[in-house]
Order: C-alpha cells, then structure tokens, then sequence
C-alpha cells in the first residue's frame, strides 16, 4: 500500500511500511525511511506506483479550472476528496482526488486551509481581490522585466531615473524600479552605478552629487516660506564704540564685529559685537522653526545654501553705514600688560562703521606692518595692531594650557569658480565652471585676530552662563589625545584641544543654530542676572536642548561631510581643467599621499611600501568625478622637505581634502525583496 502525505507545504508519496494508531512509517522511492503523523497522509492507495500517482497528480492539478471548483465547492467547510467528486465525477479516482488536493492547496486565495485535507472557499470579495493582486503582480513583473531589457540595453526608463536616489541610497526593495535595476546588473553582469551612468541616468556627475545631498538632507526642498523678519521692540541704548567686520567678500551673514577704544590711555576696552536675531524673535517662532529645521548653513564652493531667508538674515546682519542691534561682550584690558580687569555683555545697538574683507587686505595687514616694522596704510591701523598684539597674547595663554603650541604647517586652500557667461551670479552651479584653487596661509593675522576674539567671547560667555545657573550648549574636549572628540553637551567642560576651562558657540547665531539657542541664553542673562535661570527660554536638564545637540550634530555631520565631497570634486575637476599629469605629494599611510600643492588625499600606487613622511612624484592616470576617485602611481621619490617644528603627523586627514568612498544602500547579494509589511504588523 502506498500514501500520500503532506510535510511542510509540500506532498510526498511512498510505500507503507507500517502503522501505528497516530503514525506511520513510509519509504520513499530513494530509499529514505520518514515517521509521517496520521494527520498528514492525505490518501492511501494500491495503484498506481506513489511517483506514478504525484507525477500525473501534478499534471491534472494544473488544468483544474478554480473558478469553476469554487463554483462546486460548498459554502460549509468540505474534504478535498468530496469536491473532487464534484469536480470530475462521483467515480474520481485517486490521481484526480490528489489533482484537487494539490490544486486546493496551491490556490489559497480561493479555498482556506483547514488541515487534515479539509478546506473553506474564501469569500467572493476576498477572491475578487486575491486575484487583482496576482494580476497586478503579473502586471509588474512584465513591467520590472521591460525596464530592466532597457537598462542592460543601455536605455534608462523615466520612473527609474525619477527614483534614481532613492533606488542608490534609499531603496524599497519591493519597488518595481528597485527590482529592475537588480534585475538588470544581474543580466549585464555590471555594478549598479556603472549600469544606470552606462545608461544615461546619470547626466553631471556634478548634479549627481547635489541632488543626493539634498534627498538625503532636504527632502521637502531648500526654498524657505514666506517669512516676515520681526523688528526689535526693545530700546536699544547706542554704543559708544566705532566697530568693524572682518569677513570673506561672499560672505553675506556677518555674525561678528570688533571695538578698540581707549588706546593710549592705559586702559583699553575690547568689544566683541554679535548680530542679535535673538532680541527680534524667540523659541517657537515662526522664524526658528525654519532655523531649527535646517540647523546650519550649508557651504560649497560657488554656493551656499543660508540657515535663514536672505530678507530675514539682512534684517538683522551688521551691515556697514548701520547701527545694528548686537549682543556685545566687553573685556577691559590693562593696555601694558593685557591682563583683564574686567567684562561685561551689553544688548546695545552698535555703529558698524567698515565691512572690512580679508581677501582684499591680506596683503597689506601683514604681521610686519601690524608691529610696526612696515608702513601701516590700512583703515584701523591702530586698532587691528591693538587687536594683533591682543590675539597672540590670548593664543600664548591658550598654548600653556594645551601643552603644546599650535602650529599651521598647511594652508587653506579657497575655491572661485568663473560664472559661465549663461549663469548669472549667485545661482546654483553646473559642474562644469572653470575652478581656481588658491591659497591662505593658515593663521594669517587677520584670521589669527578674528579666531581669538571669537574664542574669548565663546569661553567667557560659557563661564557666566554657568555662574548664572542657566544651562547652555558646550563644546568640550577631555584631552588631546589620538582618538579623543570634541563632544558637544549642556554643561561647561574644558576644551583641550582650545586650551580653555569651557567654550560655547555663541558667535554665529545667524549661520548656526546652537548659536542662536545660545544667544537666547545669554539675552536672559544679559537681563535678568542672578536670576536668569528663572527667565531663561531654556531650563536645566530642559529634554529640549539635548535634542537640539543630537539633531545638530547629526546635520553638521553630513553638512561638513558634503562640503569634502564637493571640494573634492572642484579639486578633481582642477586636474582635468589644467591637464595636470604629474604631482609632487607626501606619503601617509595604507597607501596615502597628500598632495603639496592641492587639498587632495588620494591612493596612490606604489605609495604601501614607502616610509611615512617620504616625498615622491605621482602621475595622476585618471579621475572619477562621480567616485571621487583618482587613479595614480608613484613615478619616483624626491628629497624630503624640510620639517617644520611641531608639524602635524603625517597621517593626519583634513576633511576638506578628502572624501569616502561613494557607499550605495543597494545589495545585489539580496536576491529577494523585503515582505511588505501587514496590516498587523
């Protein structure tokens, strides 16, 4: 005797071999020996062979008709035994009774299983439903199959270059443009990103790298909603002081502004002036709901894309000719000596009597000229001498507590793109502007000044928020140790890698948020004194500030990590506008060399077995502007530079000069889709 038995989806026949009230023991036809629970033999039969019987079983239950069966089928629950009769004929042998069987079986969206071979017809709205889906199904897969004939063909169709982010970066594994894609790299044996750029989905790698920026990070796109920037309502006392900027020429967000007065008395009184959007609007506004939403403002070679609106950043930035609004830190200082005597912050309107821009006045404010052992010929002479002479006795203070000096072995490297003669300044660029790459050295006088002002106000003013008792944004270091990060925090710690006891951002309110959230801390302090905390809009462990800290981390992560990326490629895109074969580079390690004269951090071939430090020649073979990629081998090795005294070790990466690798969340090693989830789920 043989059976016919079910064992996890699947049906099996083979010969008897014994019984057992609730089981039994069956050979199949290769000879294995199973324990089959009674409950999952479905037929017992003489004839044909068990093979014999699954071979035409399969054959029959094929060309069952199940619209037709469900017609037959009863509305109470039924063997499959008994709708085979009704089915074939009153007489159905075996082979028919395990067609039905196996058809039953494989139509679930028709009859329901109820075990032991029993069944249920589903009702005729679910089977009308079942049968849409297997339709549209049927319909896709036709669909996912054309367009993948297209992609292996060379073509890109319109819905995959429509999603082309997000099947890169952010796929729905059960989407048909997905699954096409997958499809496609498998049929033409090629890497996605090869197949879709082959294909034409991919016009500027230039865009490329934009558009990815701003799917993952601006989803809901840049353009700011209509907004209205408030007035400040306070009366503002006007400064006494005669106060100046000092930025880039592009830059249009002047957060900062410096004061000397008193030279020659003895006693001189420096003011740090920070534009004050914080008196004009507050938490909850309409305006910081914008600001919270972007965090930063986002910088690029040739573009920018502002925290604030432009009308709403004029509003309140310190424009030259205007007496602005402005949280003002002022530090008295003995003018021999420059030990402080005292500080103090203001809410005032100041004078900004000059926008002066370093990119202008570089050559002439130079360390000489501000010592007075060159020609001085520069508006605030004086002042910016004072101000030199204050910036490298704070930085000589900040050294003694680092441990050691702070040295600036590397330049800055600036970007200028030639506008193409169809693109109007200020619009966003195409990739294919011509790109200058020029040179400042690092801690020039004019940074040098800027920098330590700004240093002062940001740890003096973390100092009194804490003695106010009103929490703020911290920036902290433990120490300056390989491995050691700056964190980011609500209570003031110190800043190893600054060299001072606690230091805040609280000088850039209208580029960066925590600065704003700041400022609004230092206003209630700035009014209300001891008391502060009572005032303040945000209170101690306030849940608000530390989600502020992990969604601005998280945007200036990726913010700092785009501005690489397209500095790289402006650097790339520099070799091939000027045909550079050859360049000199030091080795760093794993194969690393960073070029001498560009912001470039490379593989180079030829570089993993040369010493650390060591200067070679490499020719450059070929740049990938979407991979950011540059192929290159080393050519020979030159007599090593000179080093310089405390320079920085030579496996030391600047973000700006490199960028990773470009990383695509599509896995072809994921040969099904993800379920899509159920209505429970």
């Amino acid at each position: 005797m043989f059976a016919l038995y079910e064992d996890g989806g699947k049906f099996y026949a083979g010969r008897v071999m014994s019984e057992a009230e609730a089981s039994a023991q069956i050979e199949l036809d290769s000879g294995k020996r199973v324990k089959v629970k009674a409950a999952n033999v479905m037929l017992k039969f003489d004839k044909p062979q068990a093979s014999e019987l699954l071979a035409q079983a399969q054959r029959e239950s094929a060309e069952v008709d199940l619209d037709l069966a469900w017609e037959f089928a009863p509305t109470e629950d039924f063997a499959f035994t008994d709708l085979a009769r009704e089915y074939f004929s009153a007489k159905a042998g075996v082979e028919q009774q395990a067609a039905m069987l196996l058809a039953l079986f494989g139509a679930p969206h028709y009859f329901r299983r109820l075990g032991r071979g029993n069944f249920k017809k589903a009702p005729e709205e679910t089977v009308k439903a079942a049968l849409l889906g297997i339709e549209r199904k049927k319909q896709q897969a036709a669909q996912v199959d054309a367009w993948a004939g297209e992609l292996a063909g060379g073509v890109c169709p319109a819905p995959v270059r429509e999603q082309l982010y997000k099947i890169l970066f952010r796929p729905d594994k059960n989407a048909p443009e997905y699954k096409a894609v997958v499809d496609a790299s498998r049929r033409a044996q090629r890497a996605p990103l090869d197949l879709l750029k082959a294909a034409g989905a991919i016009d500027s790698p230039y865009q490329f790298h934009w558009q990815r920026f701003l799917f993952e990070n601006f989803p809901k796109g840049t353009a700011f909603p209509p907004l209205q920037a408030p007035t400040i309502k306070e009366a503002l006392p006007l400064a006494a002081c005669q106060a100046f900027s000092i930025d880039d020429s592009a830059t249009t967000e002047i957060d900062d502004a410096l004061s000397v007065q008193g030279l020659g008395t003895g006693t001189v009184v420096f003011g740090v002036h920070i534009a004050a959007p914080g008196l004009a609007f507050g938490p909850d506004s309409a305006i910081d709901k914008v600001a919270r939403e972007k965090l930063s403002t986002v910088y690029m070679p040739g573009y920018k894309l502002t925290m604030l609106p432009g009308e709403v950043v004029a509003a309140y930035t310190l424009t030259e000719g205007s007496e602005c609004p402005a949280v003002s830190l002022y530090v008295t200082l003995d003018e021999a000596t420059l030990a402080v005597n005292a500080t103090e912050t203001r809410l005032e309107r100041v004078p900004i009597v000059a926008n002066l821009r370093h990119d202008r006045l570089d050559a002439v404010v130079t360390e000489a000229a501000l010592l007075g052992e060159a020609p001085a010929d520069f508006a605030f002479a004086s002042e910016l001498a004072f101000a030199f002479r204050l910036a490298r006795h704070l930085k000589a203070q900040r050294e003694v507590v680092r441990g050691k000096p702070e040295i600036f072995n590397r330049p800055d490297y600036t970007f200028r793109l030639l506008a193409n003669a169809d693109r109007a300044d200020g619009s966003e660029p195409r990739g294919d502007e011509q790109v200058e790459i020029g040179t400042r050295k690092r801690g020039a006088p004019l940074d040098l000044i800027v920098a330590e002002a700004m240093i002062l106000a940001n740890s003096r003013w973390g100092g009194w928020l804490a003695e106010c008792g009103v929490p703020g944004i911290y920036r902290s270091q433990a120490s300056l140790a390989p491995g050691v990060k700056v964190r980011m925090g609500t209570k003031p710690a110190p800043h190893a890698g600054m060299g001072v006891a606690q230091y805040t951002w609280a000088t850039s309110p209208l580029r960066r948020y925590v600065d704003l959230v700041n400022q609004w801390q230092i206003i209630a302090c700035a009014r209300h004194g001891r008391t502060a905390a009572l005032a303040a809009p945000f209170k101690p462990r306030d849940a608000h500030l530390f989600s502020i800290i992990t969604g601005f981390d998280a945007a200036y992560a990726a913010y700092n990590g785009f501005q690489s990326a397209i500095e790289r490629y402006w650097a790339l895109r520099y070799l091939t506008q000027n045909d550079v074969r050859e360049l000199d580079a030091s080795v760093m390690k794993d194969g690393l060399v960073r070029a001498d004269t560009l912001p470039l951090v490379f593989r180079v071939a030829g570089a993993d077995s040369l010493p650390r430090g060591a200067h070679v020649r490499v020719r450059v073979e070929g740049t990938d502007s979407l991979t950011l990629d540059v192929h290159a081998s080393v050519i020979a090795r030159l007599a090593a530079p000179a080093p310089q005294a405390g320079e920085a070790a030579a496996d030391e990466i600047d973000d700006a000069e490199t960028a990773g690798p470009l990383t695509l969340a599509i896995d072809l090693k994921d040969d099904e889709a993800e379920p899509a989830a159920t209505p429970s789920a």
